[in-house]
């Protein structure tokens, strides 16, 4: 049994320390919001906060979370910078498909909770990782810069 703390609550978990987060958080916790693209951590659409940084999920075993501070996109939503980010997103109508979203959201707003001014190399070089097959790549710097501007 593994105790996991996922966005404010500690959580139980009968579960094998290789198990990937993203599988645990998806499948044993019904929580869905982070979505599996890739398996290999190549498309960001796991992205969690693991302590405050973004991770792939899909790649982190469970026993690397033990004793940190899980948040998913489902408890993200809590802090102003996050809150932001989500009206930037929503304002801008960045969503079409809406698969890489969650990832999308959670690059930002680790990005903006380090840098309140990031320059579109900043944000080229936090949302690297983050595939979207849409191509809205526009529209997310330009609502990371929106979610930024009213953040200031």
């Amino acid at each position: 049994m593994i105790t996991l703390n996922i966005n404010g609550k500690n959580i139980r978990a009968d579960v094998e320390p290789d198990t990937p987060l993203l599988w645990v958080l998806r499948d044993t916790l019904q929580l869905s919001g982070t979505k599996y693209g890739c398996g290999m951590a190549l498309c960001g659409a796991c992205t969690v906060h693991l302590n405050g940084e973004p991770v792939r999920s899909c790649s982190t075993p469970v026993s690397a979370a033990v004793g940190k501070k899980i948040v998913t996109i489902e408890g993200v939503g809590r802090d102003r910078v996050a809150k932001a980010v989500q009206d930037a997103w929503q304002r801008l109508d960045v969503v079409q498909c809406g698969y890489c979203q969650s990832g999308q959201i959670m690059s930002a707003v680790a990005l903006l909770e380090k840098n309140r001014k990031p320059t579109d190399a900043d944000i080229d070089g936090a949302m690297g990782g983050n595939l979207c097959r849409c191509a809205t790549y526009v529209r997310i710097r330009a609502a990371i810069h929106e979610a930024a501007k009213s953040l200031a």
